[in-house]
């Protein structure tokens, strides 16, 4: 994908990211601008004396201490999080409306957080002054770098309060982006030979094996990515996708729109009528989890509850956002190969 094609997609429009993309009014429907006053300390300062890293962008940042007063994506936190670095300061969707924990949030206890923005193209950039923050840390969802969920709007006031680390989810397969939110989350201080740690990186290693086993005993089985939003379907193409591309190429037999049909969002997905849901045959069906879509349970759709695979069952969640810890991520594999090891093949 060109730069400028990139520039074009990379904010409201990148919402996609995996399957969604257009879900503006979506999102503004879920959570306020929630901003509490700032706190304490950022995370748990596990070493100490100067600090660098460098990001996915090419880019070093340098600090005379390791940053204790972190600020991240909702996302990027909840995988420090289970390295045992407690970031304080975040931004991106955190809690729903009524107050409980966002699927992004992981296993953070979101009333102990300080939230500068809910939602996309929110963000309390006094608030975050305030704060005084040492790094803000954040996904990047294009090969230009942009820091995924920091408004356009606001983007240049917010970098002049502290530099920024990006950790690219574009165009890689999981195990990348993994390793880097792991290389970063040592250089904070986390342990990563500590038991917990290291037996994630075992059974998420094991759970990919067993997809790959799955995917192989079973090559007819077709897997479509959906999104569903109020007057439109979403198919999710492989390209870009951290999850999809990563599924393929174990050998998951993914359903591909062409490169035509996705054309217009830069090669992440289709966009379907609800009338034309039924598009492509599938057998098992990943929807997106994230609180700006539609959840399968509550879609009423005729023409969905019509599909072989929503008539057998046989629908399970995908995170197209997930949380890139090898604790959060197992799990993903693993409902994929069980979903794929029983699906019936229907269509």
């Amino acid at each position: 994908m060109s730069n400028a094609r990139t520039a074009r997609l990379s904010r409201r429009g990148l919402l996609a990211a995996g399957g969604a993309l257009g879900l503006g009014a979506a999102l503004a429907a879920c959570g306020g601008d929630d901003a509490k006053s700032g706190g304490s300390e950022s995370a748990k300062k596990g070493k100490s004396g100067p600090w660098s890293f460098k990001d996915d962008r090419g880019t070093t940042v340098k600090l005379d201490e390791v940053p204790t007063r972190i600020v991240a994506f909702t996302g990027v936190a909840a995988a420090l999080y289970d390295y045992g670095i407690e970031v304080k300061g975040v931004f991106g969707p955190t809690k729903t409306p009524d107050g409980k924990a966002d699927v992004q949030a992981g296993d953070m206890d979101v009333s102990k957080l300080t939230i500068f923005g809910n939602k996309f193209d929110s963000f309390n950039v006094e608030q975050y002054a305030a704060f005084q923050p040492e790094v803000l840390i954040s996904t990047t969802f294009d090969d230009a770098g942009t820091l995924w969920y920091v408004p356009e709007a606001s983007k240049d006031k917010i970098a002049k309060l502290a530099p920024s680390v990006a950790v690219s989810v574009y165009d890689r397969q999981m195990p990348e982006p993994l390793q880097r939110m792991a290389e970063l989350a040592e250089s904070l201080g986390a342990d990563m030979k500590a038991a917990k740690v290291v037996e994630a990186k075992k059974k998420f290693e094991a759970a990919a094996e067993r997809l790959r086993k799955a995917a192989k005993a079973r090559p007819e089985i077709r897997v479509l990515a959906g999104s569903a939003a109020p007057d439109v379907f979403y198919v999710s193409g492989s390209n870009y996708s951290i999850d999809l591309e990563y599924f393929k190429a174990l050998g998951v037999n993914i359903v591909e729109p062409p490169e035509e049909a996705k054309k217009a969002t830069g090669g992440w997905f289709e966009t379907l009528s609800w009338e034309n849901v039924d598009k492509y045959p599938a057998d098992v069906i990943i929807m997106d989890d994230r609180a700006s879509t539609i959840q399968p349970a509550d879609i009423t759709e005729g023409t969905w509850k019509k599909l072989p695979a929503v008539k057998a069952g046989q629908v399970i969640s995908r995170s197209p956002e997930p949380i890139l810890s090898y604790d959060k991520c197992t799990p993903l594999l693993d409902n994929l190969a069980e979903a794929i090891e029983k699906a019936k093949k229907v269509d």
